[in-house]
């Protein structure tokens, strides 16, 4: 968001003088005004902005948020919402004329034109009456665009200031707009597919239960749970959960709700996986059975999908949950499974960053060892369908800022689709920084198999479980995975 950038335009009578903004505020007291002052300042609107005053008021109009109404409306595009353009003439009354210790009572406006993002506008408060005795004082206030027409009008009143402030510029808070186009446009594709068929492997708390229900009722999945009837009932009932017309399939216990959906899986009975309340190491157990006939050429591999907040981007982190201290040869099917993941996603020729400690090939560090042989596979036909680079240190992967000082020219640094851990704990905690610190929403899902298999934490949100059976229901209906010989 842009920061708010006062220059006020003081008009005392004919006397005019422009100056500059200072690390303080100052007032003009009821006494010091004079019929005919004016007070100006300037700003340039954001769709940030916009986003920031819809989130702050509640006002979610699809005329102020949703481009594909918006360009179909008589405005042609997205608009600011009328009070953000009449917040300005706040600003000036709060800060320049009168300044500090103002009262606001009351304001009367009319909108005229709309505010669409990048228009500059131009706010005016002119003094046209005092009353002494109260101490009140009446602005006109007048909003103009870059042509000089008028978009807002109207009048002020306030209780100016009768003493002199003077007080330093509180700085504003830095503020970061959470863009979710690429979470919006990812669950927006896969509710266009029907509903996939999914074993929900021992949905027996509130947060796996409801997820998947709620999954059911978007239209992303068609859910078959598999866990002890007696306890997914008892979790519903308490959670006011409604399971009409839901199929149950009743085991005794975590291990057999995973051997039952493994096979549902291997018979053709569902289409996707979804791990509910037992551990990942007791689903992937069953399903890495041979005669369950589950597994594919490629190895089986975690990816988070991870929806960056500040770009509104998708970024895929893999392996940060299968496993734990890959190979060269595992990792050919990790980077493999991510670039067609990604690829499924929309993006056409994925950029893999492959990550260590260090840019450069270390023969005391096996992670730039497999770093460098991969990106040879790549360029030898090994690994298809993405752009490959490195060894790269994670600032130099991410910013191309860091690139650059380094001296490392690449189609890759800066602007990757793709990161490669060199270990499950690296992955791990990577994707969790990311969500924890970051503000980063993750899907996450396991590759590699004739099925995908839904897999979140147990800490997980309800967006990121639905994120995750979108991602499902993209790779479900890509290309049929090759079966194991």
């Amino acid at each position: 968001m842009d920061t708010i950038e006062l220059v006020p335009h003081i008009d005392t009578g004919a006397l005019s003088a422009r100056r500059p903004v200072t690390e303080f505020i100052e007032n003009r007291t009821f006494d010091e005004m004079a019929i005919g002052d004016t007070a100006s300042l300037m700003r340039t609107f954001t769709e940030a902005d916009i986003q920031l005053f819809a989130n702050v008021s509640g006002d979610v109009n699809p005329a102020h948020l949703d481009h594909a109404y918006a360009d179909h409306s008589m405005f042609h595009g997205i608009i600011a919402h009328g009070m953000l353009g009449g917040s300005l003439f706040s600003t000036v009354l709060g800060t320049i004329l009168p300044g500090p210790g103002t009262i606001y009572l009351g304001q009367d406006l009319r909108f005229k034109k709309p505010v669409k993002p990048g228009d500059v506008l131009t706010v005016t408060v002119t003094v046209r009456e005092k009353d002494q005795e109260k101490k009140r004082v009446i602005l006109d206030c007048r909003c103009i665009n870059l042509d000089g027409k008028e978009v807002i009008s109207g009048t002020a009143e306030v209780i100016a200031p009768v003493e002199k402030i003077r007080r330093e510029r509180m700085p504003l808070p830095d503020v970061s707009v959470i863009q979710h186009g690429a979470l919006t446009l990812l669950l927006r594709s896969a509710s266009a597919l029907p509903p996939l068929p999914t074993a929900v492997v021992h949905p027996c708390d509130r947060d796996s239960l409801s997820s998947a229900l709620q999954a059911a009722a978007t239209g992303f999945i068609d859910p078959v749970l598999i866990g002890p009837e007696a306890r997914i009932r008892a979790v519903a009932l308490a959670e006011g959960l409604d399971l009409t017309g839901i199929r149950i399939v009743d085991t005794a216990h975590a291990r057999e709700s995973a051997a039952v959906a493994a096979r549902l899986a291997r018979d053709g009975g569902v289409k996707a996986l979804m791990k509910g309340s037992l551990h990942t190491d007791e689903l992937m157990l069953e399903v890495m059975r041979k005669e369950n006939n589950l597994r594919t050429k490629r190895r089986f591999s975690h990816a988070y999908v991870m929806l960056i907040a500040s770009s509104g981007k998708l970024l895929l982190v893999s392996d940060g949950a299968i496993i734990i201290a890959p190979t060269l040869e595992d990792k050919v099917d990790i980077v493999q499974n991510a670039i067609d993941l990604a690829i499924t996603l929309g993006i056409a020729v994925p950029k893999v960053a492959l990550l260590s400690s260090v840019e450069t090939v270390t023969a005391q560090i096996p992670s730039t060892l497999d770093a460098a042989a991969l990106c040879k596979m790549a360029d030898r036909g090994q690994i298809k369908g993405g752009i490959l680079d490195g060894p790269l240190a994670f600032d130099n992967a991410i910013s191309a800022v860091a690139a650059l000082t380094k001296g490392i020219a690449s189609m890759v640094a800066g602007s990757p689709d793709v990161l490669i851990v060199p270990s499950v704990e690296a992955g791990n905690m990577l994707a969790k920084q990311m969500i924890h610190s970051g503000s980063a929403e993750a899907a996450g899902i396991v590759l590699g198999g004739t099925v995908p298999i839904i897999l979140t934490g147990r800490a997980d949100d309800i967006q990121t479980r639905l994120a995750s059976c979108a991602v499902a229901v993209l790779v479900a209906n890509g290309p049929a995975p090759v079966r194991q010989a």
